[in-house]
């Protein structure tokens, strides 16, 4: 099976409803994209709002990858720092793969698609992005070429008694 990336689609309300059905499977399924299972569309939808607004901004790039049948099976969102000593990177966020495609190597497209889209930006030195301890990401962006920049322990409360830390991984572009 193959994957195929847009960056930059046009947002419309299929396209949405693809990213909010792909999110909560996501966090259903227990993974680490601002959420904790169980979680509804209704939960989802205000996040997902707020990160479309920000691409029909300007402000954020939106990477979407598609499945053999055309539905959303991916997508990664880079915002671009607006701080002026801070514009020579970006963050990667909301990196995602559904669970059904899980085991295929498309977590590795979308990181590869995710760099490409980084470099397609002027002015762009490096990716950055969190995640959370405890599900071994950073090994599988380590394999992706970032490395641990940062760490704070215990950051992110998953439940009561049951903290992880929040990680940071840095890919330079240069």
């Amino acid at each position: 099976m193959a994957i195929t990336f847009t960056l930059d689609p046009v947002v419309d309300s299929a396209l949405s409803a693809g990213i909010l059905s792909l999110w909560t499977d996501v966090s259903n399924a227990g993974g680490a994209v601002g959420f904790v299972p169980p979680v509804t569309s209704d939960d989802v939808r205000p996040a997902l709002s707020t990160q479309l607004a920000a691409v029909a901004a300007g402000g954020t790039r939106l990477l979407v990858g598609y499945d053999e049948e055309g539905q959303v099976a991916a997508t990664a969102f880079l915002t671009r720092n607006t701080h002026r000593l801070q514009l020579h990177w970006v963050w990667a966020y909301t990196v995602m793969v559904h669970p059904r495609h899980q085991g295929k190597g498309y977590g590795r497209d979308l990181m590869a698609a995710t760099e490409a889209a980084a470099r397609s930006m002027e002015g762009i030195d490096a990716i950055r992005l969190g995640c959370r301890g405890g599900h071994g990401l950073e090994h599988f962006y380590a394999a992706c070429g970032y490395k641990e920049v940062g760490r704070v322990p215990d950051a992110i409360r998953v439940a009561p008694g049951d903290d992880r830390d929040d990680i940071t991984m840095l890919l330079p572009l240069h």
